[in-house]
Order: structure tokens, then C-alpha cells, then sequence
């Protein structure tokens, strides 16, 4: 199995991107996703006992848990401790259906994926990328956000031409959705011819 690392900075597009990789029947194991699932579950207790008064009705409040490191952002490495193995159990877990299912190409994305040094476990990286106006327009017109979060996060983000750098493939969603789709497609169609190259699931993953 071909292990993609989909990746990219905030308001990049990269669920737009992950809606055509799943639309062509590949799994994608979404990081957010499974944190929001475990802010419901296995992450309650530990962080409250670390963060305390930041849960309410067994789940995390996303937004006193981030008042609380807007306040003091060194404790961001203290919650992805706890957080991070977490997460990668829940990724290893969501492989492991594509692996049952015989599936010959998966994708995790990971929107720190060269942060955390993730790319050493995947076989193949694909930065999802857009200009610096289109992303900042794009993420100041989602609720509740801020110039001062929005900095925070791109903060704590890899520039953006670093992680083009470093990529194997750069999809660009500043052009059309349509554009963007035959990008995409082109990529399957790339990825599809390398599916016997895969390592990195058998190395890292395999449950």
C-alpha cells in the first residue's frame, strides 16, 4: 500500500483536496477529524487534568482550551504530548481498514505533517498550496476568527514555499475548482503507477 501525506498551512484548501481523493473511492484518515473524535473520548481526562476547567459535559471546549494557550502558547508541546499518541493510534486504526480492504494507495492528512516530522512515515508528500492573499481571505471568513489567531496558527506553521520545497507533489487551489480537480486527478493517476512502491505502512503503521 502507498502511504500519501496530504498536508498544507491553514485556508490552503487541503479539504477540498481530500474530497476529490475520497471522491475517487481512496481513504483519506483525517488528523482533525480524529482529534475532534478523541476531544469527545480518550483526550478528556488527560487534559483536563492538564488543563483543568477546559472540558464540559465529557468533551473538550475547543475554545477555552484555546484561550487558555492564546494566554500562553509554550504549552502547545505539553497538550501535543498528550494529544499526539493519541493521534497516532487513531491514524494506525483508520489504516488499518484501507489494509483490510485491500486498498493499494491511502492518505493521511496531517495538516503538521513537517512540523512533527511526519513525512518520515509516509512513502509520498503532497503540499496543498495557495498565494498568501486567497489564504488569509480565506481563513478570516471563517467564524469566530481573528487577525491575532490566524497569526498564532500560521505561527506555529512551516512557511508555505518551505513545505513546496520539500514536497514530492504541489497541488495549487488558487486556480478554479475545476483546475484544482484536474490536478488532482492528474496526481491519482500519477500515485496509481507507484502503488507497488510502498513501505512506509508495513514500517510504521502495521497493527
Amino acid at each position: 500500500m502507498l502511504l500519501v501525506g496530504l498536508t498544507g498551512s491553514i485556508g490552503m484548501g487541503k479539504s477540498t483536496v481530500a474530497a476529490r481523493f475520497r471522491a475517487n473511492g481512496i481513504l483519506v484518515c483525517d488528523a482533525d477529524a480524529l482529534v475532534h473524535d478523541l476531544y469527545g473520548g480518550k483526550a478528556v481526562a488527560p487534559i483536563e487534568a492538564a488543563f483543568p476547567k477546559t472540558t464540559a459535559d465529557g468533551k473538550v471546549d475547543r475554545q477555552k482550551l484555546a484561550a487558555v494557550l492564546l494566554n500562553a502558547p509554550e504549552r502547545f508541546k505539553e497538550l501535543e504530548r498528550i494529544v499526539h499518541p493519541l493521534v497516532q493510534r487513531a491514524e494506525a486504526e483508520c489504516l488499518e481498514v484501507a489494509r483490510k480492504r485491500g486498498d493499494a494507495l491511502a492518505i493521511l492528512e496531517i495538516p503538521l505533517l513537517f512540523e512533527t516530522g511526519g513525512e518520515k512515515k509516509v512513502d509520498v508528500t503532497v503540499v496543498v498550496s495557495a498565494t498568501p492573499d486567497l489564504q488569509r481571505q480565506r481563513v478570516l471568513a471563517r467564524p469566530g476568527m481573528t487577525e491575532e489567531k490566524f497569526s498564532q496558527i500560521v505561527s506555529r506553521q512551516m512557511r508555505d514555499d518551505e513545505k513546496r520545497r520539500r514536497a514530492d507533489f504541489v497541488v495549487d487551489t488558487s486556480v478554479s475548482v475545476e483546475q484544482t480537480y484536474a490536478q488532482i486527478d492528474r496526481l491519482i493517476a500519477t500515485l496509481r503507477l507507484r502503488e507497488n512502491d510502498g513501505t512506509a505502512y508495513e514500517r510504521f503503521w502495521s497493527i
